[in-house]
């Protein structure tokens, strides 16, 4: 299993060879493909070998059967869901962290790298506004942060028997499955409804807490979202935090998506409140141009994380240096931690922070004029407020007409409009010009793209908008299409 320096050099050089060419190369290829189950097996499935083989036909192997049936995340037309768009000087902090397999649960083993966390996390606290004393750690994305803050949140509650969570029904997934993980039944999980802007609506909040008082329950923690997956909502982040401090609550804002806006002077004011909450969400993974599975969890008061998750086993008695030197692992979930840290801080090192607001301020900028584009098509209809880099839209037809005269003018039913976006849908991403996303809004079927990428450009979401109504005109006419 040991390999000569020289193997190891060509053979590394041989992986950065194949990165830099996919990257080089990605606006030519499809941003998806993908195979069914039957088809992955009969080309990949097999038992291991006893003997080892050449590691160049195994990576032709992975370059040309494996990689390319996923989706191309970082690819400039893959609008869909959250992308990710990492940075090279990321990419190198992976095969740094990989090659040097840093253990950084304690201080003990990676004094280096936990001073590089500290670090970056203060970067982090002062973005946010947060004060001295705030803190927190590195994690795999955002499903686990979201999880941890709800643990923190339940330990600074007392571990209440009847404790109630409140969330808008644009939250996450991850919000409501922490909140099953964590234990609370779900008749003590809240949704409260929204706006016509995807946006908690607080007097509904306030009228639930009272109801589950009265009830006898013991409402302790209220999430807000400061960027939601469906639209980009931000929540009224600052009256959220009052009313937490007014009932006595933990208030966690999932920022995962929209956080880092607040490095765009622009868009700073649209998430003024993150400073006031117990805990944030962040995720260096969405639009601080990070790879997968690096997420961050920030909180107002870092001793309320050491409260909740630290353990000390005597096996661990050499790792207690004292006060000031962080164990990673008294913060959160994990023990065995990689040095997820390397990357944002290498990048931040080697790009500036001001890279990082351009490109943040250029893909929202990109997604505010598909919006105005949509909202000027007599032919295109926004289904939300346009927020962040999500735009949420459907083709219509002339005045939701989409047919010929037949005997007269007719307009189309809810569901033959709903009918017609799913197949343009489904068109534009099996022809390989993008990968778009869908959801529904009131009901309605929404199309949906979000702008990430720093390789995204208006060209790109220009041509997918011309393609919408291009494929919507088509499709209406076609006589064979039922009324």
């Amino acid at each position: 299993m040991l390999e000569e320096a020289a193997e190891m050099r060509r053979s590394g050089y041989q992986v950065v060879d194949a990165i830099v060419d996919r990257w080089s190369a990605l606006p030519d290829g499809p941003p998806w493909r993908a195979a069914t189950r039957d088809a992955t097996e009969s080309l990949l499935h097999g038992p291991p070998p006893e003997e080892g083989r050449a590691f160049g036909p195994l990576l032709q192997t992975v370059l040309h059967d494996v990689m390319p049936l996923a989706g191309r995340i970082d690819h400039p037309r893959f609008l869909a869901f959250v992308p990710s768009s990492p940075s090279w000087a990321s990419v190198l902090a992976s095969f740094l962290m990989s090659g040097y397999n840093v253990f950084q649960g304690t201080w003990l083993e990676s004094a280096g790298p936990s001073q590089i966390e500290l670090t970056v996390t203060d970067w982090f606290r002062e973005w946010l506004g947060y004060p001295e004393g705030a803190g927190g750690l590195f994690t795999s994305g955002g499903s686990a942060a979201n999880l941890m803050a709800i643990v923190a949140a339940r330990e600074a509650a007392g571990n209440p028997e009847r404790g109630t969570l409140y969330m808008s029904n644009q939250a996450h997934g991850s919000v409501g499955r922490a909140a099953r993980i964590v234990g609370i039944d779900p008749d003590r999980t809240r949704l409260v409804p929204t706006d016509r802007a995807c946006r908690i609506v607080t007097a509904r909040l306030r009228e639930a807490i009272r109801r589950d008082r009265e009830a006898g329950r013991e409402p302790f923690c209220l999430v807000g979202t400061a960027g939601t997956t469906n639209t980009g909502a931000v929540d009224p982040l600052e009256e959220l935090a009052g009313i937490a401090r007014e009932e006595g609550m933990w208030c966690h804002l999932d920022a995962a998506y929209g956080g880092f806006a607040v490095l765009d002077p622009e868009t700073r004011p649209l998430l003024e409140g993150l400073e006031l909450a117990d805990s944030v969400t962040l995720d260096p993974h969405k639009w601080l141009f990070q790879p997968y599975e690096t997420g961050c969890l920030m909180v107002r008061d870092v001793t309320r994380l050491e409260s909740a998750f630290r353990i000390m086993p005597d096996y661990m008695q050499d790792a207690d240096w004292g006060h000031g030197h962080v164990n990673f692992c008294d913060r959160g979930l994990q023990l065995t931690r990689a040095f997820r840290a390397l990357r944002v801080w290498l990048a931040v090192q080697r790009y500036g922070v001001g890279a990082h607001r351009r490109e943040i301020a250029r893909g929202i900028a990109i997604a505010s004029r598909a919006a105005a584009r949509i909202r000027e098509e007599r032919e295109l209809e926004l289904l939300a407020p346009h927020s962040l880099g999500v735009v949420c839209f459907r083709f219509r037809g002339r005045e939701g007409e989409t047919g010929p005269e037949r005997g007269g003018t007719f307009r189309s039913s809810p569901e033959r409009i709903d009918d017609l976006n799913r197949e343009i849908q489904d068109r534009i991403v099996a022809s390989g010009v993008a990968m778009i996303s869908s959801t529904r809004l009131a009901g309605r079927f929404s199309l949906r793209f979000c702008v990430l990428n720093a390789r995204t450009t208006d060209e790109d979401v220009q041509a997918i908008l011309d393609r919408v109504v291009e494929l919507g005109r088509e499709l209406s006419e076609d006589p064979g299409r039922p009324a």
